[in-house]
């Protein structure tokens, strides 16, 4: 985990960077997609960006829309934060959401009925 520095900045790279895909890009890959985390890189060189979609099926065509929109975000990046480099973007399906689903599903079947 990150601390100091980086983590405020990732913070608001993940604010900033909903905005833009909600407000800015018109891709219909991108309506159901949510940024639930970002990491940077403590030079903040570059930065992964982890997303989820409403259905597992639409994450290979959401992570290619990013991947397609990454120069467009990253300038939109730079003109909303003031750093001295805007850090390289990288795009990761975060697959936490399914997990804890999964696991959630399971911890109901095991528990007794009351």
């Amino acid at each position: 985990m990150t601390r100091g520095r980086p983590r405020k900045v990732a913070d608001q790279i993940q604010r900033e960077l909903s905005e833009v895909i909600r407000r800015e890009l018109r891709d219909p890959r991108l309506n159901l997609v949510t940024l639930t985390a970002v990491d940077a890189a403590p030079d903040l060189s570059h930065a992964v960006v982890y997303f989820t979609c409403l259905e597992r099926a639409q994450a290979e065509a959401a992570e290619g829309a990013l991947r397609k929109a990454a120069g467009f975000l990253r300038s939109q990046l730079a003109r909303r934060i003031k750093l001295y480099t805007t850090p390289e973007l990288r795009f990761k399906y975060d697959e936490s959401v399914e997990r804890g689903a999964r696991l959630s599903q399971l911890i109901d079947s095991v528990r007794p009925k009351d």
